[in-house]
């Protein structure tokens, strides 16, 4: 007898689903506290404070800090005014913080939070703007802005045509007695002439075209042609079974271009900023606009910087560009 048998198997069934249930409590115990070890990340963005939500804009390099009794961060917001700031261990959802928002050019934001699943949203008012360049001057007045850009593009230019004449030198009604090249029937003894062309260095044919133009042309037969599109060269084989005959081999001579075409984007203007994007293949980008009614052309250049305005990049997943220029102090739009 068994030692299942001797305490029966209902009291085994029991036993083994007595040990699953602390298992599993086990378990969920562990990932809970496992979950509750995980640091909590704060995500949000800095903005520009301003009653028109299309001047919000994104405020960047602002250092953020959070304060429960103990610090974290300091972190920056970057280009988009998005950031990032993980909180110590300690501190569990459902408590309230203290988020600090500082930037030279803005008035200082403190935030009472509760930590959650949620999206944190700082709106910061700027500071009085310098009005010491206005005292001396008046504004310069800046108008018809245009972002230029220049992008490579590939075009096919038929660059001519090649041309050759050849001939397929034969004697015709000579029996061919089984020695190759025979006509098709085997009857008449023949020749197989071959002839090619070369499109040259960085070239392609395009369109090729074999023709008889003189002889018994009826009595030959194009055995082959080893053209493919996009080839530089192309090879044709004739089989001729009567007197000499003789074709014309021609082919249209295409070879590909790289040229820089010069395009524009329009800004979209809020505010004291203006605001574009660029495709991921644009290069050489420049700002062109009128400043007191003189047109200007002012290079973007990769570090972005313009005399009359601070500008930042930002690329997306696809590399797509978005470019944003505040006003320095002295100049306004139009």
């Amino acid at each position: 007898m068994t030692w299942i048998e001797k305490i029966g198997r209902g009291r085994v069934i029991a036993l083994f689903g007595v040990v699953l249930a602390v298992a599993i409590a086990v378990t969920v115990v562990v990932v809970l506290r496992s979950r509750s070890r995980r640091p909590i990340s704060l995500l949000g963005t800095v903005l520009r404070s301003d009653s028109d939500p299309r001047k919000q804009l994104p405020v960047a390099d602002v250092t953020i800090t959070a304060t429960d009794g103990f610090t974290a961060g300091p972190i920056k917001s970057n280009a988009a005014g998005f950031f990032n700031l993980q909180l110590r261990p300690s501190i569990k959802a459902g408590h309230t913080v203290t988020l600090h928002f500082r930037h030279p050019d803005y008035k200082p934001v403190d935030m009472a939070q509760s930590v959650g699943d949620q999206i944190y949203i700082a709106r910061m008012i700027p500071l009085p703007r310098d009005t010491t360049v206005a005292l001396n001057r008046p504004e310069v007045v800046i108008a018809n802005v245009v972002a230029r850009y220049s992008m490579k593009t590939t075009s096919d230019v038929n660059v001519g045509s090649a041309v050759k004449t050849f001939e397929v030198v034969n004697t015709g009604n000579v029996p061919c007695h089984g020695q190759s090249p025979c006509s098709p029937g085997g009857k008449w003894k023949a020749t197989l002439g071959s002839e090619s062309l070369d499109a040259g260095d960085g070239n392609e044919f395009r369109n090729p075209r074999i023709s008889c133009i003189a002889g018994p042309c009826p009595f030959t037969k194009v055995e082959s042609d080893s053209f493919t599109a996009g080839s530089r060269t192309m090879t044709v084989s004739v089989l001729n079974w009567s007197d000499t005959t003789t074709f014309l081999l021609e082919a249209e001579v295409f070879r590909t271009m790289i040229n820089d075409v010069t395009r524009q984007s329009y800004p979209v203007i809020f505010g004291q900023a203006l605001n574009f994007t660029l495709p991921a293949t644009a290069e050489g980008v420049s700002i062109e606009a009128e400043l007191n009614g003189e047109p200007i052309f002012f290079p973007l250049g990769p570090a972005l910087n313009l005399s009359w305005a601070t500008c930042t990049g930002s690329k997306d997943k696809e590399q797509t560009t978005a470019y944003r220029c505040v006003l320095k102090p002295g100049y306004r739009f139009r």
